[in-house]
């Protein structure tokens, strides 16, 4: 059983940066990782690659050959991939004994919500290769300072999640810059739980171009609400708890800590038991303590527990003993 991520989002979203940082994390872990690249756009990679679709296809010779764009010649590009599935078979072969997966997609929505060849690769992987991935969905944290974009972005992830039918976690990428863009209308927690948005009603009439289309928004907002599927989870890529938090529940998801729990205590240890050479060193003793909080915070309920079987067990022989 092999386990992995697919990492999706518009333009912008930081799928590549994340792919990166995320993929020495887990190293640092222990974990073997292997970075899948399945964007034929993205031709400067910051990571080491296992496979690249590059090697199959090259949207620069599609758009030439086809005379298309770059949205027409992504979309040839995944109806080729899918046509040549085989060929992705055999190159993630030798990986799927032993390694983590994570598969970079092109940012274009449309291959997500709209197009079935993205989902019909995801399908024939997963049952052929008996791979178990969760769709982490990035979504730029700027987007919360524009209610606007914030329903759409709520409507893409809605549609995504349920045009793929997996294991599936928003994330408000780059959450440590979101402050530069603006001040938020309400706290953070309102974003990411995706609550009552008819509070958003009064800041989208401020914006003459939103208030034309005030009933419209509000039945959009009304659909999100009643699937009440949406929600999101936050990531500063440079932060290790904040990269550490986001692999706990993608474990869960995916059911990796069900793998070997064991396993993944001591994976986690790993980082908490001394300092490892990683790139991002923003909070470098974040972990440790957190750690270091469960540990002492078990071995007091240990204590406690002891107490009570030692404080039990004397009642119960001094209860036999004593005469009636």
């Amino acid at each position: 059983m092999v386990f992995g991520q697919l990492v999706i989002g518009p333009p912008g979203s930081g799928k590549t940066t994340y792919c990166n940082g995320m993929s020495q994390f887990l190293k640092l872990i222990g974990r073997k990782v292997a970075v899948v690249n399945l964007d034929p756009a993205n031709d400067a990679l910051p990571y080491e690659c296992a496979v690249n679709i590059e090697d199959l296809v090259k949207l620069s010779d599609v758009m030439v050959e086809h005379s298309l764009g770059p949205n027409g010649g992504l979309v040839y590009c995944m109806d080729y991939l899918e046509k040549n599935i085989d060929w992705l078979e055999s190159k993630l072969k030798p990986l799927v004994k032993d390694h983590y997966l994570l598969f970079d997609f092109p940012g274009q929505v449309e291959l997500f919500f709209l197009h079935s060849n993205a989902k019909n690769v995801i399908c024939k992987l997963i049952k052929k290769m008996n791979l178990r991935l969760t769709v982490v969905h990035l979504v730029d944290a700027h987007l919360c300072c524009d209610p606007g974009k914030y329903v759409s972005a709520l409507l893409l992830s809605l549609s995504t999640m349920l045009h793929l039918e997996l294991p599936h976690i928003n994330v408000l990428s780059k959450i440590d810059l979101v402050e530069s863009y603006g001040k938020l209308a309400y706290n953070l927690d309102f974003y990411t739980d995706v609550q009552d948005l008819s509070y958003l009603q009064y800041h989208l009439d401020q914006d003459p171009r939103s208030a034309k289309h005030r009933k419209l928004t509000k039945e959009l907002c009304d659909v999100i609400e009643d699937y009440s599927l949406v929600s999101f989870t936050t990531l500063d890529i440079q932060d290790k708890e904040s990269v550490g938090n986001l692999v706990k529940l993608i474990d869960k998801s995916n059911g990796y800590i069900f793998a070997g729990i064991e396993g993944s205590i001591v994976e986690f240890s790993k980082i908490a038991a001394a300092p490892l050479d990683w790139d991002y060193y923003r909070y470098p003793f974040s972990i440790y303590f957190h750690y270091s909080y469960l540990v002492l915070y078990s071995n007091c309920r240990l204590m406690i527990i002891f107490v009570k079987i030692i404080l039990f067990s004397a009642l119960k022989f001094h209860s036999v003993a004593s005469p009636d």
